[in-house]
């Protein structure tokens, strides 16, 4: 089993980027020569190396969750549906994202409930923090960025519509195709967790 990790506060959601990644997989370029483009011509836009050399780790890593015929989905999808797929890797990356998805996203949609507050994902660490003795030892410094991280991945996934000041819970109509690649190899968990259906 995937151990937590709190990796996440560290990441964006980058989807301009994440793309970027998976057009030049498709298109038959090698981990090292996405490097060296990166590196050489700037890809990724930023000027200090070591921080272009975490992002590409980190974009690798996401790409690498996803299976090839996924990454064709994405290249044929629409906007809404490419941006679900990249919550999607980041969940299949991250243990205690894909169960904050299913165990908190989920619950407060099936319930009716219109918002999603920085209390409730306080309130579902805590529940964590009793069950796990790695998250017990995460500082309130990591836990304050990672809840901001979830918050901004689901916003800019389109879970989450900021009005007012307020994160209304809005979860997607998933597209047949992803839905029908996400039935096929056992993954409904993935598609009720973003969907917010029982």
């Amino acid at each position: 089993m995937q151990k937590y990790s709190s990796g996440l506060v560290s990441e964006s959601f980058w989807f301009v980027e994440f793309k970027q990644f998976i057009k030049l997989i498709v298109a038959g370029k090698s981990w090292d020569e996405i490097k060296e483009l990166c590196l050489k011509d700037n890809l990724l836009g930023i000027s200090k190396e070591y921080r272009a050399k975490r992002i590409i780790g980190y974009l690798k890593n996401r790409v690498q969750v996803l299976e090839d015929d996924l990454l064709d989905l994405f290249l044929t999808s629409d906007l809404v549906t490419q941006k679900i797929i990249t919550l999607i890797a980041i969940a299949k990356g991250n243990r205690l994202f894909k169960e904050f998805l299913y165990e908190e996203y989920r619950e407060k949609s099936i319930l009716g409930i219109e918002e999603l507050t920085a209390s409730d994902v306080s309130i579902f660490f805590n529940k964590k923090q009793d069950q796990s003795e790695d998250i017990a030892n995460w500082t309130d410094v990591t836990l304050k960025r990672l809840r901001s991280s979830y918050m901004n991945f689901l916003t800019n996934a389109g879970l989450l519509t900021v009005v007012y000041g307020k994160r209304l819970i809005t979860p997607p109509i998933l597209d047949f195709a992803l839905e029908n690649y996400l039935k096929d190899k056992g993954e409904m968990y993935i598609a009720k967790a973003v969907t917010g259906v029982s």
